[in-house]
């Protein structure tokens, strides 16, 4: 027995060196890749630091490498440092300290875009439209709106000291106050659209929007005595996870499988079901959506539809079905970084195919058949995958012209509201208030006296073609062809004006109503003037109708209007959908302060 005990234990000793090899090797199959691109990153980062022939920004270098870094993965990750820290809190809050404005760049000094009812900047008596000269004594000239609007931010009760420049006062005026703790509603409006149907709009997905929603509900049942509901998610970008659920929650039973996710971590993988007790199980639901209602939208959208709860009127949504998790890095910054993939009840994954084509207005672009796989609904409606949520009944709005866009985008729109809004102290309710053909006119000699030019996308088109021609040695051949077209393509700026006089005047009532009755004030206006809001109400009125979709999937097409969209649509670059006027402020880098 003696000669096997060391027998056994150089056995012993030789398995444990093979055990701890073969576990180096292993460890080092899976994480060799991880250590040379680290230790290369970490020499270069050196390297360019010391070489390099002006002294570089360390954390701007770093700043920028885990910007590529991530936008490499996909567009939803991002590194918040901590100086940033309090835009992600507002994103899933809705809550920051200021002064409960929207101020966005112009010319030379950043201007206050929107006033939030009831803010201290209400309450100061400060007005879109107004220029910001100084932040407590600070000149912000030329300054980057980001930092004019953390100038603005700080810790509720504290003083804030402007110096305003109002229109068409060139003198500056002073204006005193403290900020305090400002939250944008998440439901900014809900009412009675018609005798027996009730509206709300929910902008976003923030900690405790689905009290909100609960509450506009009940208050629409029992005041307003609805007997339908209107559930408004266009241009909502969505927000947090459990939001969603909750708002679900309100309208199908407890224990309702309301989303699922799946990850790299199958730890983390995770039902998740209602909860509580809702408020109405049964009263007919009509959800609109458009190509930029996503995430948390596309839960409620697209479970509702996956349980035959509501009807889907819109557009495509967007189509992101990535969780985001929040993870903590060193000095107070934090990653915010895509985990997992969520799935609806029907077991369709909402993210689109391919995140990377969309078209230039937002829309998922083509998506081949063979990619796309069949779902069905809880009463065996087809549904379909590939990206989005697909509506019961489509409506697309109505694309603007290439005019209205241009002056919107050049603030023409937003300053003529300010000149309006000098002149007069009160205009009609929202619901009813309408521009005159005396006010109209003024607006096209506004727009002469500051010598707005602008180019149509048929004649930017035209311009490509010329040059294109020239390079070709094609364009003597087509020259009497092309001056043909140009003599006919080129119109004068008045006769536009008058050709899209009815769109250009609703953008201009939107603006202007804004001024005197705030957000909800806009949101009257765009509900009264929303052509698809009369066929919500036709459909939540027509049980059989209501039903017909729910059972069958069969609905008519939303929007007969195909030769107006077709003649418009070439003049278009960018959609401007009134009832979302979410997006307009994304459009425009506008902050809040």
């Amino acid at each position: 027995m003696a000669s096997i005990k060391p027998r056994f234990k150089k056995i012993s000793i030789a398995l444990v060196a093979t055990i701890i090899v073969v576990g180096t090797l292993s460890f080092s199959s899976v994480d060799f890749k991880v250590s040379k691109s680290l230790d290369t990153f970490f020499a270069f980062f050196r390297e360019v630091s010391i070489f390099y022939v002006d002294k570089p920004d360390p954390e701007k270098l770093v700043k920028v490498a885990i910007d590529a870094m991530l936008e490499s993965l996909d567009p939803y990750n991002e590194f918040i440092p901590e100086e940033d820290k309090a835009e992600l809190e507002f994103q899933t809050t809705g809550e920051y300290g200021g002064m409960g404005a929207l101020i966005r760049q112009s010319a030379d000094y950043p201007i206050i875009a929107e006033v939030y009812e009831g803010s201290p900047a209400h309450g100061a008596g400060l007005r879109a439209g107004d220029r910001i000269l100084e932040i407590n004594g600070t000149s912000v000239m030329e300054q980057p709106v980001d930092r004019v609007s953390k100038m603005l931010k700080g810790i509720p009760k504290t003083d804030l000291n402007l110096a305003i420049q109002r229109y068409p006062n060139p003198d500056s005026l002073t204006f005193s106050f403290k900020r305090d703790k400002i939250h944008i509603p998440s439901v900014p409006y809900h009412g009675m659209i018609s005798d027996q149907i009730g509206y709300i709009r929910l902008a976003n997905f923030t900690t405790n929007c689905h009290k909100e929603v609960e509450k506009a509900l009940k208050e629409l049942k029992s005041k307003g005595n609805a007997q339908g509901i209107v559930f408004d998610l266009r241009g909502n970008p969505g927000g947090l996870l459990h939001e969603a659920i909750r708002i679900v929650n309100l309208f199908v039973p407890k224990d309702e499988l309301v989303v699922y996710t799946q990850g790299q971590i199958k730890e983390f993988d995770q039902e998740y079901k209602t909860t509580s007790r809702p408020v109405d199980t049964k009263i007919p639901l009509i959800v609109l959506v458009d190509r930029v209602s996503a995430s948390a939208s596309e839960i409620v959208a697209g479970a509702l539809q996956d349980l035959d709860r509501a009807v889907i009127i819109g557009e495509r949504t967007f189509g992101k079905g990535l969780v985001q998790a929040t993870r903590p890095l060193p000095y107070n910054a934090q990653l915010k970084i895509t985990t997992a993939k969520y799935y609806i009840p029907s077991g369709r994954c909402i993210q689109a195919v391919d995140f990377t084509q969309r078209a230039d207005d937002g829309r998922i672009s083509f998506i081949p058949d063979s990619l796309i796989s069949e779902f069905k609904t809880r009463n065996g409606r087809i549904v379909r995958d590939g990206g989005g949520i697909t509506p019961d009944v489509d409506y697309s709005a109505s694309m603007y012209s290439r005019l209205s866009t241009v002056l919107y985008a050049r603030n023409h729109l937003f300053d003529f509201a300010t000149h309006f809004h000098s002149l007069h102290d009160t205009i009609a309710k929202p619901s009813s208030f309408n521009i005159s053909d005396k006010q109209y006119n003024d607006f096209m000699t506004y727009l002469n006296d500051i010598n707005f030019e602008y180019e149509s996308q048929t004649e930017s088109i035209l311009k490509d073609m010329i040059r294109a021609s020239q390079q070709e040695k094609y364009h003597d051949m087509l020259k009497p062809l092309t001056d043909s077209i140009k003599s006919l393509v080129k119109g004068s700026i008045a006769m536009d004006l008058e050709l899209f006089k009815p769109e250009i005047s609703r953008l201009l009532e939107e603006e202007i109503v804004g001024r005197y009755y705030f957000q909800k004030g806009k949101a009257q206006y765009t509900i009264h003037n929303d052509k698809v809001i009369p066929q919500c109400i036709e459909i939540l009125s027509n049980q059989e109708k209501y039903s017909n979709i729910l059972t069958t999937g069969k609905a008519e097409a939303g929007n007969s209007d195909i030769a107006d969209k077709v003649a418009r649509r070439a003049s278009v670059v960018q959609v401007v959908n009134m009832a979302s006027t979410a997006m307009l402020p994304t459009a425009l880098d506008q902050y809040p302060g």
